[in-house]
């Protein structure tokens, strides 16, 4: 009996096992309760062979070694149908889960008593405790202001549940009837992956499931290593992206990395001379499989042959990090800002690929996060609100404007003031935050809160303030964020970018201004037709037009004489721009 896969069978399971990843996903949108992962859909689900390598996932550049922290603790061979495993412990999985909040459920599918795969769902919790509400605040020092740790655990075993471990869990959160729901939505995600996947593996049998898992996986690392050699020739390719700090005195903080196409053809990533850790909760424990995660994404994205699967990171050989570093923290310093170092690493991989001359995107901001907690008639709220900003542009496009992260959403107004105690009163494109070039950066968000709480503490996080994303080939950095109380009043404050304990009361008016995306190409290059659009649109002020892209305007229409004029005198560009051109970002 022919036990491979031939080519239109993969094809059909490469389908099918996208589809039983996307249902997942659908029944976690449809029945959890908390508005982080009904509303701005932070959730993931993935699919495993038998062995544990992911073979579809989520289009998140995050994910690592999932399986690994739990076969070490509860090896392959003692799986048993109808069993559950869970955990959050991030330095106990190396950084597969990145901060506390996200909670993981795998589970083993099989067919006909053998194991034909593992299932994973993947949530973020509002609430599990910690040092304030919400488990996330840039005073955290310590993992364990960040609320409760799960190493891995059996939660169900061959379908009993371990309730006493639940009780402990939901104890710790200040929303407990949430965490319940929510967990069992995971629950319910992983009961229907596998029953998928025992469909899929009874349809072609479970040696032909298994050699088409592996085929997608070869196909996968093939492509990427391709496309790495057309990239980066042989040598190494450097590059240094920056976040602003932690909010406690440190910073700015560099990433850097090195990316080496060696003779022998291996693919080698050195993050060794990244900054030393911070004593704020903005380290990010980086599991070695997230860059080739990653890169495989950048370099194969748009491909409809291609699910996202561990093919990315079997292309990179060798990735090398650093103990005590802002990539490879020491425990237990605090993660739960990590979001802002991940959006940078992420940049800094395009970065590499530019710096070795590949038309990469330029840089984009990192997603803004609010949480507004305190009283409302009595009762606590927590008011958990991400926000989109501006991606960078691209060699053939504009960047993309007000995204919040992958396939996440920006929280709808009507939801935002029935669930919560705020109006909002302003929603729109933050004109001007998009980096100026041939390809304009992607655009931020203004969103303005007329806070209607007794009282209410904020923490926020902005990132790009004092290194905005960098724009490439000539274009300029995006522009950055902010976070204003009462702007243009008396009583005016303007936030600390990162920070809590941040006090109003009701009547206050919060206004956020989220950070664009870099420039592709120079400014002077835009036709400006496009750049007429960008202000009729909002995206594009009349002094910018002028100043940044040498567009003169006349009673709303391109005087092309004067604008000829402008743009005779060109300023010199070099290849990076971040406040000001550099041809190498150091």
């Amino acid at each position: 009996m022919d036990r491979s896969c031939d080519a239109v069978a993969l094809e059909v399971i490469r389908g099918a096992i996208r589809a039983a990843q996307a249902e997942m996903e659908a029944l976690i949108e449809r029945t959890a309760m908390s508005p982080f992962i009904r509303e701005k859909k932070d959730f993931y689900t993935a699919l495993f062979d038998a062995h544990g390598v992911m073979c579809v996932g989520s289009n998140v550049p995050v994910f690592g070694d999932v399986c690994g922290p739990v076969f070490r603790d509860f090896p392959a061979e003692s799986m048993r149908p109808g069993d559950v495993y869970w955990y959050n412990d991030c330095y106990g999985s190396d950084g597969a889960v990145s901060h506390s909040n996200d909670q993981v459920l795998l589970a083993p599918a099989f067919h006909g008593g053998r194991r034909v795969a593992l299932v994973m769902a993947w949530a973020h919790f509002a609430d599990i405790g910690g040092l304030r509400p919400g488990s996330i605040s840039p005073d955290a020092t310590e993992i364990f202001h960040e609320g409760i740790i799960v190493p891995p655990t059996k939660l169900v075993d061959e379908g009993r549940v371990n309730e006493a471990a639940l009780r402990i869990f939901f104890r710790n959160s200040r929303w407990p009837s949430a965490a319940q729901a929510d967990l069992r939505a995971l629950l319910a995600s992983v009961g229907l992956g596998r029953t998928r996947m025992a469909e899929i593996a009874a349809r072609f049998g479970g040696d032909i499931l298994d050699d088409a898992l592996r085929q997608l996986l070869a196909r996968t690392e093939q492509q990427v290593r391709t496309r790495l050699r057309e990239i980066f020739p042989v040598g190494t390719h450097r590059f240094t992206d920056r976040i602003d700090g932690d909010g406690r005195g440190s910073g700015p903080l560099a990433l850097r990395f090195a990316l080496t196409h060696a003779p022998d053809g291996r693919f080698i990533l050195d993050a060794t001379e990244t900054d030393d850790q911070s004593p704020g909760p903005v380290n990010y424990l980086m599991n070695p499989d997230v860059p080739g995660m990653a890169l495989g994404l950048f370099l194969l994205g748009g491909d409809p042959t291609q699910v996202t699967n561990a093919g990315g990171p079997r292309a990179i050989d060798e990735v090398k990090l650093r103990e005590g570093s802002l990539l490879r923290p020491r425990w237990p310093a605090a993660l739960g800002m990590r979001g802002l170092t991940m959006m940078r690493m992420l940049a800094a991989l395009n970065g590499l690929a530019a710096a070795a001359g590949s038309q990469a995107p330029a840089a984009h901001a990192a997603y803004v996060i609010l949480l507004l907690r305190g009283l409302a008639d009595g009762k606590p709220f927590l008011m958990s609100d991400g926000i989109g900003v501006g991606y960078g542009a691209r060699a053939f496009a504009d960047g993309t404007d007000a995204v919040y992260f992958v396939a996440q959403e920006n929280y709808p107004v009507e939801f935002l003031e029935a669930e919560y105690p705020a109006r909002l009163l302003r929603y729109g494109i933050h004109c001007d935050s998009g980096g100026p070039g041939r390809f304009r950066g992607g655009c931020g968000i203004v969103r303005e809160y007329e806070i209607l709480a007794e009282e209410a503490v904020l923490a926020v996080r902005i990132d790009g303030v004092v290194c905005p994303p960098w724009g490439v080939a000539g274009g300029q950095s995006g522009r950055p964020g902010r976070a204003v109380v009462n702007s243009g009043t008396d009583r005016e404050r303007v936030l600390a970018p990162l920070s809590d304990g941040n006090r109003l009361v009701r009547g206050d008016i919060l206004l956020v201004e989220t950070g664009g995306g870099g420039g592709h190409g120079h400014p002077f290059d835009r036709p400006a037709e496009d750049v007429l659009a960008d202000v009729e649109s909002g995206f594009v002020s009349e002094p910018s037009a002028e100043r940044d892209y040498g567009v003169m305007l006349r009673d709303g229409a391109v005087d092309a004489a004067a604008t000829g004029r402008r743009r005779a005198d060109r300023p010199p560009a070099k290849a990076f721009h971040r406040g000001e051109y550099a041809d190498v970002l150091g």
